[in-house]
C-alpha cells in the first residue's frame, strides 16, 4: 500500500489499497464497525465529505476543492 506517512489517499492506486484494506477490515471486525450495512456506511461515508470543508477548518488544514486524484 502507498499511503503516505500521514495516512493521506493521493492516487487512485492509494484509494484502491484504502478500500482492499476496508473490506479486509469489515470482514474481520465487521461485527464492531458503527455502519454494519453498506447503505448505513455509504450514508455516513457521504456525510462525511459533504461536511469535510468544516473539519479542515476546525484543525487549520487547507482544504483543496480537488485533488490529485484522478
Amino acid at each position: 500500500m502507498s499511503l503516505t506517512l500521514d495516512g493521506e489517499v493521493r492516487s487512485r492506486d492509494d484509494l484502491v489499497s484504502f478500500v482492499r484494506e476496508l473490506r479486509q477490515d469489515y470482514l474481520r471486525r465487521g461485527h464492531e464497525w458503527e455502519n454494519r450495512s453498506l447503505d448505513g456506511f455509504l450514508e455516513a461515508l457521504a456525510a462525511w465529505m459533504h461536511d469535510s470543508p468544516g473539519w479542515y477548518q476546525n484543525v487549520a488544514r487547507v482544504y483543496q476543492e480537488s485533488g490529485s486524484v484522478p
